[in-house]
């Protein structure tokens, strides 16, 4: 290696080094390594990967959720409901809404991750690598669950009506030959029933709700997966880190339950036969204890906890498994030559 000349003329002890340009690939792959870029993605995959799983228990909560005292279609066992869903609309009844929820929850999930991986480092960190404190935790998903939620919830609420509109409630008629799709039913909505006002009908209970239940669901999982991490290793083990999801997912829907409740009632409460027509918040608490008692704010919560446990387990273990293998991509340091 020949030393480069200096300005007097002389040559100089030390090589002046020059970057390689990044190939397009090795810049994709810098970009998707970015700790909050892998997150989001992260997020959305696990999202897919978890509504999916559980499909078929996640609409049965909701046709419990809507049906008030003197609708008794689906007053039954968990078990005979699911095998009345099947004998009545078969496997597509079992999915019915799922796509919608899906093409909700990759943008919801996704956006939750990823800004709570934003604000944990840009906010909450003291310092890169800083430990949280709980009730940190606690605000910091809370904070993610209130982002995620405001930019997908008109999705979120034709979901609802997609997954109700087939299912066989009295004062619904007969059944549509042809299911309505998801913009026909956004779009319908909107033109019907207030315009975009309609389409975040019923988020202040949302936001009520999802608040503390990411960031309960966030802070129990980083404390349980914490505790379950062996002296000496880095992470814990993938049936460990199921048993950290299970468990937080346990918790943070048992406590915020209720709201969601509420919000499936608000969301469909302009719908033709099915309106309940609360005037608010407390007006619907009200009128669910007086006709259907405490129990009315946890209709559905049977299939709703049995979805918990694969839910939140398959959703954190995808999430964790494809953010790692996204930071894994970050190519080495670029060569200098000399």
């Amino acid at each position: 290696m020949s030393a480069t000349p200096s300005a007097s003329g002389a040559p100089s002890s030390l090589p002046i080094p020059t970057v390689e340009k990044m190939s397009a690939a090795d810049q994709f792959r810098s970009a998707v390594s970015q700790p909050t870029v892998a997150a989001f993605c992260a997020g959305g995959v696990a999202g897919a990967v978890s509504r999916t799983v559980v499909s078929p228990l996640e609409r049965l909560k909701i046709l419990y959720q809507v049906q008030s005292n003197g609708r008794e279609a689906y007053k039954l066992s968990v078990g005979k409901a699911l095998a009345k869903m099947w004998r009545e609309e078969g496997w597509r009844g079992f999915m019915a809404g799922n796509g919608t929820n899906c093409i909700r929850i990759v943008p919801y999930s996704a956006v939750q991750f990823g800004s709570y991986n934003f604000y944990k480092r840009n906010i909450f960190e003291r310092h890169p690598g800083d430990s949280l404190t709980p009730l940190s935790r606690l605000t910091c998903g809370g904070l993610a669950g209130i982002t995620s939620v405001t930019f997908t919830y008109p999705l979120d609420i034709v979901r609802t009506r997609l997954s109700i509109q087939t299912a066989s409630f009295a004062e619904l008629g007969e059944r549509p030959r042809k299911m309505p799709g998801m913009w026909e039913t956004l779009v319908k909505m909107y033109r019907t029933e207030g315009g975009f006002p309609a389409l975040y009908r019923g988020i202040v209970p949302t936001v009520a709700g999802v608040a503390p239940y990411v960031g309960l669901n966030f802070m129990v999982y980083e404390h349980v997966r914490q505790y379950l991490t062996l002296d000496g290793e880095q992470n814990p083990s993938a049936v460990r880190k199921l048993l950290a999801g299970a468990i937080s997912g346990a918790v943070a829907q048992t406590c915020t339950y209720p709201f969601d409740v509420l919000r499936r009632r608000f969301q469909i409460n302009t719908m033709s036969g099915m309106g309940y027509q609360y005037k608010g918040i407390f007006d619907a608490i009200r009128v669910i204890v007086t006709e259907e008692g405490l129990r009315g704010l946890y209709k559905g919560i049977v299939p709703n906890l049995l979805k918990v446990a694969p839910s939140m387990a398959s959703s954190w273990l995808s999430y964790e498994v494809c953010r790692d293998l996204l930071v894994g991509l970050k190519p080495e340091e670029t060569k200098l030559l000399q």
